[in-house]
């Protein structure tokens, strides 16, 4: 794990500034040291030496300034340290969103969504204990240790050079207890996500086992992954209060040898009074830093472990190619010979078609055919050769700005009806809801109507048709020129169905080109073009 990794400078702009405002502000401190012991100095030198007390009255006004200045330079550096601590963990985590949004579920399998979102929520959080603690001190010990062992030999050249020699021996013992806190601290982590996804299972099934009276066994397992995060944690600590102890120990003798060879020198009159004490007050700020960025480097290793793993996803984020930019001429949505494959086997393609702005198009098959990847491709959550083009737009991201869609699945949330139809929108239109819930054939449905998680309180067919208001929602809203529905009517009777029909009728001949994936006759029959992936593959409608 490296102290700084080169992948923070890449990914968040603001870590340069923080590091160069930071050494700046760790030079005017460095400064404001060496200006202290030499006041100190002056001050208890002239006052042994009998002098008046008009001289020392200067003198200590003098360091009462600098007293003062550095008091405010250390709330700046802290300042400095939050601020900019703040702006590059919100660009790290804005980041790793739109990373996410790149990848797709295919780019992140095999990693857990307890994993996703511990890293983007409490791993970045963890981040600011890294900027606030531990790189203020990795900034000094990089500007302020090498300034002051200068100073030091300026004045004294044999303190300088035992200081040179004793300084490597925190470094030594900051490895030796670092790698065992690094394995430590992979073991609380490791125990962290494992809680959280089993935490994540046991609430996405407590349903199911609830209805087969099986709830209460998965107690165990819950306070067995808390135990052994407990214990790891206690680990971690104890690693922390024995690298401190380590450290400690290490430059309290090596200031302590440095003190003894001034003492021996004064007392031999080799060394002068002024020059053993400067030198002696300076010499433990020398070790400060680098005993402080050893005992950071605890309360920092957890924000490095989650920005190792977000690192991770963004490093395979760089890796998707962006895919060629067409003539904005191009409308409607337009698959030209696509093929999608999973693990290497195709599943559909290759496949072109075109749904043309104002008409309504079946894509109809039977199930495992390949509807729902096609889907997945247009919306970037599927890798696919071949080019899909959405309201002009061949890249992922405009794709989805031009596409309102919904899936199979409601995926609704614990909210009101409103909030979900209008998701993400911090001021939902209430007209608009209503609207959208009339034309996805639920206007019987109260906008205010509490809904639970996963739409607990709604059947089916009203979670079904919410979803479908909320893609409507977004198709005025943003006035996309694509609609996309994935069997949107599984779930309905007959007449519902119709009437859903006649309002996606509706929406197409609004200039809408509008794609449904269904495989039922009554959707099928009202159709203008019907697409059957593998079937027409070279018919372009």
């Amino acid at each position: 794990m490296r102290p700084l990794d080169p992948r923070l400078l890449r990914y968040a702009a603001a870590t340069r500034v923080t590091l160069a405002t930071g050494a700046l502000v760790t030079v005017l401190q460095t400064a404001a040291v060496v200006a202290f012991a030499w006041l100190v100095t002056r001050l208890v030198v002239r006052a042994i030496a009998g002098a008046p007390f008009a001289e020392l009255s200067a003198v200590f006004a003098g360091l009462v300034l600098v007293v003062i200045v550095r008091g405010v330079l250390l709330w700046l550096a802290e300042s400095v340290a939050a601020r900019g601590g703040a702006t590059v963990v919100g660009q790290l985590r804005e980041q790793l969103v739109d990373a996410y949004g790149r990848l797709g579920p295919r780019g992140l399998a095999g990693r857990g969504s307890a994993d996703l979102t511990l890293v983007a929520g409490r791993g970045m959080d963890a981040l600011d204990g890294y900027f606030a603690k531990y790189l203020p001190q990795l900034i000094g010990t990089a500007v302020a240790m090498p300034l002051l062992v200068l100073v030091i030999g300026w004045q004294d050249l044999t303190s300088g050079i035992i200081l040179v020699l004793t300084l490597p021996l925190i470094p030594l013992f900051m490895v030796l207890v670092g790698w065992a806190t690094q394995a430590a601290q992979k073991r609380q982590w490791a125990a962290l996500s494992s809680l959280s996804r089993g935490f994540l299972d046991v609430v996405a099934g407590l349903p199911t086992l609830t209805l087969f009276g099986r709830q209460h066994r998965q107690e165990a397992r819950i306070r067995r992954v808390s135990e052994e995060y407990r214990a790891r944690t206690m680990a971690v600590l104890r690693m922390s209060f024995l690298s401190g102890f380590v450290l400690e120990l290490a430059a309290s003798l090596s200031v302590a040898l440095i003190a003894v060879a001034i003492g021996l020198r004064l007392l031999g009159g080799s060394l002068d009074l002024s020059v053993g004490l400067f030198v002696l007050l300076l010499a433990p700020e020398a070790f400060l830093p680098l005993r402080n960025v050893g005992a950071s480097y605890h309360a920092a290793t957890e924000g490095m472990e989650a920005a190792a793993r977000a690192f991770e996803v963004l490093d395979a984020a760089q890796d998707v190619v962006p895919e060629p930019a067409v003539s904005a001429a191009a409308t409607g949505l337009v698959f030209s010979e696509v093929a999608v494959s999973y693990d290497g086997r195709a599943v559909v393609g290759p496949f072109s078609a075109t749904v043309r702005p104002g008409a309504l198009a079946v894509l109809s098959a039977p199930s495992g055919a390949g509807k729902s990847s096609l889907v997945a491709a247009a919306l970037g959550f599927a890798a696919h050769s071949g080019t899909i083009v959405a309201g002009g737009r061949a890249d992922v991201a405009g794709r989805r700005e031009a596409i309102a869609w919904a899936g199979q699945k409601p995926g609704l949330q614990a909210g009101t009806v409103a909030e979900n139809v209008a998701l993400g929108v911090p001021a939902p239109d209430r007209a608009l809801v209503v609207a959208s819930l009339r034309a996805a054939a639920a206007p019987e449905l109260d906008p205010d109507l509490p809904v639970g998680d996963g739409g607990t309180g709604l059947s089916g067919g009203q979670a079904q048709r919410v979803a479908v208001a909320r893609a409507l929602y977004r198709l005025r809203a943003r006035s996309c020129p694509v609609l996309i529905l994935d069997e949107p009517t599984s779930a309905l009777d007959a007449a519902t169905e119709q009437e859903l029909l006649a309002s996606l009728r509706a929406v197409a001949d609004d200039g809408v080109a509008v794609l449904v994936v269904s495989h039922r006759e009554a959707v099928v029959a009202a159709a203008d073009d019907v697409l059957e992936p593998g079937v027409l593959s070279d018919v372009r409608f």
